[in-house]
């Protein structure tokens, strides 16, 4: 059983701003969807994978925390660092707290980089794929499908541990 108590269903964010406003708000509602998935999960259910392909909820934070990096900071910003690997298996050492921690930077980080963005047109410094730059929207709309698609991975395996539903 989990060790907080559940949180309450949430619905999307309700807003009417600007573009940029609208599409961070939708992907940081999607990230702490996320990370309240994992929230409270013991050891070992939140590192067991809930299916073959060894996908558990660890290791959808430490996914995600690579591609937001990769994504913003890497790509977008152009900065001087390494990749980080979007694959990786979550090691014996990584702990929730440590991996939720990890992932609430790279958010932080990746905010940074949207909000210095004054043009959403304007492509990054480079691409992760062996296409020309993309601009800040598509990381943008990238990110919440990326995001999105993750989150309901989360939640089924969270319904799997222990029959908490909702968002």
């Amino acid at each position: 059983m989990t060790t907080v108590e559940p949180r309450p269903d949430l619905r999307p964010p309700g807003l009417n701003a600007d573009e940029k406003t609208t599409l961070l708000t939708f992907l940081d509602y999607l990230r702490e969807s996320v990370l309240a998935k994992a929230a409270g999960v013991p050891e070992p259910a939140v590192r067991t994978a809930g299916v073959p392909s060894g996908t558990s909820l660890l290791r959808l934070l430490k996914h995600l925390t690579a591609v937001e990096l990769n994504w913003f900071v890497w790509a977008y910003d152009g900065a001087d660092r390494e990749l980080r690997d979007d694959e990786g298996d979550v090691r014996a050492e990584d702990t929730a707290s440590d991996l939720a921690y990890a992932y609430r930077e790279a958010i932080a980080r990746a905010n940074e980089v949207v909000r210095a963005c004054t043009d959403l047109d304007r492509p990054g410094a480079r691409s992760l794929r062996e296409t020309p730059p993309p601009s800040m929207r598509w990381v943008l709309v990238h990110m919440i499908e990326e995001t999105a698609r993750h989150a309901g991975h989360a939640d089924i395996l969270r319904e799997q541990i222990d029959g908490s539903v909702g968002r």
